[in-house]
Formats: C-alpha cells, structure tokens, sequence
C-alpha cells in the first residue's frame, strides 16, 4: 500500500491510508423509529380530522348557496301570489328547475287569529348531499282587500 503525507494549513500532517477516510465514522442524522411512529400517529389523528372538515365546510358552502336559491324562488312564489290572488285557494304545489337542480315549493294560508289577516307561508324544499332542506317565507295578507276596486280602476 502506498501512503502519503496530507497538508493542512501549510503543515505536513501525519501519514495515512488513502482509504482512511472512508473509514472515518460520520455523524449520520436519522430519525429513530419511536420519532417515525410518533409521526405516523400523529398523521394518523389529524388526516382524518381534516378530511371530515372539509366534507363538512364542502355541505356547508352548498346548503348556504341553495338555501339563497330556495329563499330567491319562495320570494317570487310570494309575492306572486299576492299580486295574482291565487293564494285563496288553499294549498299549491309545484316545482321550480334551474340548472340541474330542482326546487319543490308549496303555497298555503291559513286563517290570522286577529283582523281578519290570512297567514300565507310559501315552502321550497331541496336537497344537498342526500339531506333535505326547507325554506319558509310567510306574510299576512287581507282577503277583503282582494275584490275592491282601486283608484286607478274606478
């Protein structure tokens, strides 16, 4: 084997093998396994805690957007209603599409205990990720007021 002299700082050094340094021990960081573990189990907590929030905000963000929806159709259905008349006639039915999705409305009214008022309270009912919601909007309305001619009528 051959040996030579290695220089550091304009020093000669001792004598060494050309293979030394590959012998020379090395800090090596890793981790352990007890810190893998830790890890894994921390994962194993918190992956599927976030998952169900996102499904949760993901049902929330969806139920707020169709309710807006629901509560714009009842709005319509009301107020159509009133200004049609067509709110004596007992319950109504029928459904509103838009887009792919469908609203399911119901119109009923029912007698006020005071001033001769009738409560009319429009219902649209909808569904996100397979559950079902409902919307209400109610007004009162006089039924006397229906048949008199107005100002501009007479």
């Amino acid at each position: 084997m051959k040996f030579r002299t290695l220089k550091t700082k304009g020093r000669v050094g001792a004598l060494r093998r050309p293979d030394a340094a590959a012998r020379r021990p090395y800090h090596v960081a890793a981790f352990t396994l007890a810190e893998v573990l830790a890890a894994l189990l921390f994962l194993a907590i918190v992956i599927p805690a976030a998952v169900e929030a996102m499904h949760v905000a993901s049902l929330a963000g969806e139920v707020a957007a169709r309710k807006a929806e629901a509560a714009r159709i009842a709005d319509r259905i009301l107020n159509e209603s009133l200004v049609l008349a067509n709110w004596t006639g007992g319950t109504q039915n029928g459904t509103v599409t838009e887009g792919a999705l469908d609203f399911r409305w119901t119109l009923t009214s029912q007698n006020w205990p005071q001033d001769m008022m009738q409560l009319v309270v429009a219902e649209v009912k909808f569904s996100a990720q397979g559950r079902d919601y409902s919307v209400k909007l109610s007004t009162l309305a006089n039924s006397q007021t229906l048949n008199r001619p107005t100002a501009m009528q007479q």
